[in-house]
């Protein structure tokens, strides 16, 4: 058998140059990307990380859902809106069989399959609550049902926290984990655990703040007012005409007895007792009065004047600083009475989460003010606050920049770290987009337009309409929507936002 034949002087193979040869290769490769990189930017924008979300949708008179990347969930053939409690779980709550003459309703609900979930009662809903700007939000991670007539409280899991035993049960309006629960004609509080805070006892119950864990007023059946704790404690018992809801550190509280108002402690003493005419507000130990309809501020302990009552209003801020108007003019003032800026702007409003002042000027445009007082930037309109991020968008001379809470200036990559577009504007006014490198992949072809959205789409306008790009910079839905009505103009996929932001929809109308 032949086996061939090896030569003698047959080399080995040499290691060494056949790694030169591949790093040789490798290099070419790498130069080769490099060129086709420069030359084709286009290729080198990637799809943003999208996180799922849920929404609904409105289009030829039904209701839907979509998710966040404009895929449709639930089919449109609802007559009513589609609640979507938490946009991070498939939960849609679906409304059906309205009898609008008698006011009743069945509802139905799905989940990401199709699927009917909670099928053993007769009605889900979501609990409805509002700030004092109305703006809805629902209970987190709970759900109201009803059986027979009587509600309870069941998690989204499906698990019941609370049997369906009570008459009514809906949120305390503004205040989070704070239900109002009602049974034969009284009213309690329970968490949202189900754990009961106040019991069936009262006539009315209102929050003496936003937080819950502040406490609530309650007015029992002789019309008197007291203050129970979320530690069921008993702040002050039931014997006021009235208790202002106002909250500063639970030591102190507003209250009418008769026709006077004085500020009462969680020990009986009593305050300022019909003294002024008026007791707006408590901050540390202080109190805003009013007298003669003017306001000032005095000291808790022994009513001395700390601002003379000569304003039309007084608003505290933070620190010392109090927030003063005179003849429509708005200025800050500490607790000594001095003025730390002249009472020259139209409006002020201390912007607690990022710790400034946002003073406005006749012109609509705003001073942004630093705890120290220095007038960090001028003459600018406040384009978004996004307390997240930590980040202030603001409008200045027709120009979009962002600051961090420290007035810092960053770039839109810096700030939007996980958006693969940036709004950019050319000499001549245009928009058009850039990657996070500086390359132009949308070219400068827009009148306006707005950054990339979360879910990875941004809105641009030609022409007057609006249209949008996807996160490669593709038209996905070209320039052919009037949307001159709307507060916020958004895109995810073909469906914008719809006009009432109240009812958060989508729609491709």
């Amino acid at each position: 058998m032949s086996r061939g034949k090896r030569y003698d002087g047959e080399q080995k193979l040499n290691i060494k140059k056949v790694f030169a040869v591949i790093i040789a290769i490798a290099v070419i490769a790498m130069f080769i990307i490099g060129i086709n990189k420069l030359f084709d930017t286009e290729n080198t924008t990637q799809e943003k990380a999208v996180v799922l979300r849920y929404f609904p949708v409105y289009t030829e008179g039904k209701w839907g859902v979509i998710d966040s990347s404009g895929n449709i969930i639930i089919s449109p053939e609802y007559d009513e809106y589609i609640v979507i409690p938490d946009n991070s779980k498939a939960i849609f709550i679906c409304t059906i069989n309205v009898d609008y003459d008698n006011g009743t309703y069945d509802t139905r609900v799905l989940n990401e399959k199709g699927e009917e979930l909670f099928t053993n009662y007769d009605t889900v809903e979501a609990i409805e609550n509002y700030d004092n700007s109305n703006n809805l939000w629902y209970e987190s991670g709970i759900l109201k049902v009803s059986q027979d007539g009587k509600y309870g409280i069941i998690d989204t899991n499906g698990s019941q926290l609370v049997n369906c035993e009570y008459d009514s049960i809906t949120a305390l309006k503004g205040v989070t984990n704070s239900l109002l629960i009602e049974k034969d004609d009284k009213y309690g509080i329970i968490d949202n655990v189900g754990s009961v805070i106040i019991d069936n006892e009262y006539e009315e119950i209102r929050p003496i703040s936003d937080q819950y864990e502040n406490g609530y007023i309650v007015i029992d059946e002789n019309n008197k007012y007291g203050v129970i704790n979320y530690t069921k404690s008993v702040a002050l018992e039931n014997k006021y005409d009235s208790i202002k809801q106002v909250y500063d550190n639970g030591k102190y509280y507003i209250v009418r007895e008769g026709d006077d108002w004085k500020i009462v402690d969680t020990d009986g003493n009593e305050y300022l007792a019909g003294e002024y005419d008026d007791i707006v507000s408590i901050n540390g130990e202080n109190a805003v009065v009013e007298e003669n309809n003017k306001y000032g501020v005095v000291s808790i302990a022994n009513g001395q004047s700390i601002i003379n009552s000569e304003y039309d209003s007084i608003t505290y801020a933070t620190g010392s600083n109090y927030i003063v108007s005179q003849d429509a003019k708005y200025g800050i003032m500490d607790s000594n009475g001095n003025k730390l800026t002249a009472l020259n702007y139209s409006n002020i409003v201390y912007r607690k989460i990022a710790n400034f002042y946002e003073a406005t000027n006749e012109d609509y445009t705003s001073n942004l003010i630093d705890a120290d007082m220095n007038v960090r930037l001028s003459n600018v309109i406040i384009s978004e606050l996004n307390t997240t991020n930590g980040y202030i968008k603001v409008r200045e001379n027709d120009e979009y920049k962002y600051y961090n809470f420290r007035f810092e200036e960053r770039e839109a990559k810096d700030i939007l770290s996980s958006n693969t577009l940036f709004l950019s504007q050319n000499e001549e006014g245009k928009y058009g987009y850039i990657d996070r490198n500086g390359n132009v992949v949308v070219n400068y072809i827009y009148d306006d337009a707005r950054e990339q959205n979360d879910y990875g789409y941004a809105s641009v306008k030609k022409d007057g309409l609006w249209g949008t790009i996807n996160s490669k910079g593709e038209v996905t839905v070209a320039p052919s929507y009037n949307l001159d009505d709307n507060i916020l103009v958004e895109f995810i996929g073909k469906w914008h936002l719809g006009e009432d932001l109240n009812l958060y929809y989508f729609t491709d109308e």
